[in-house]
């Protein structure tokens, strides 16, 4: 897993109330916070690709996994797109879970 993506209303907001030191940050777009063993992604408006917080995988083609995962049951929920960094894709598991999948550009 590469990081827990968290849909946030204001990201200077988010940043404080978590407290977890910032690794990068793109603006008001997007923030990953230092979680330990996980990175926080905090996402804010302009970048909301999930209603929710969700796991979000890195791999190394978008657009091959989502062939496979949806081969395997998964929903589409948003197809593959560019992102401002990264290539990514929202897809539901057959439970109904939403997550995303990702490859920086």
């Amino acid at each position: 897993m590469g990081n827990v993506l968290i849909p946030v209303a204001d990201l200077d907001e988010a940043i404080a109330f978590y407290g977890l030191p910032v690794k990068f940050r793109d603006g008001d777009r997007f923030a990953a916070l230092d979680g330990g063993g996980v990175t926080v992604a905090l996402a804010g408006p302009a970048e909301h690709v999930t209603d929710g917080a969700a796991p979000s995988y890195k791999v190394e083609d978008v657009e091959r996994a989502v062939r496979e995962l949806a081969a395997r049951g998964a929903e589409i929920v948003r197809a593959p797109e560019a992102g401002p960094h990264e290539r990514r894709a929202v897809l539901r598991d057959p439970s109904g879970n939403v997550f995303v999948l990702y490859s920086p550009l």
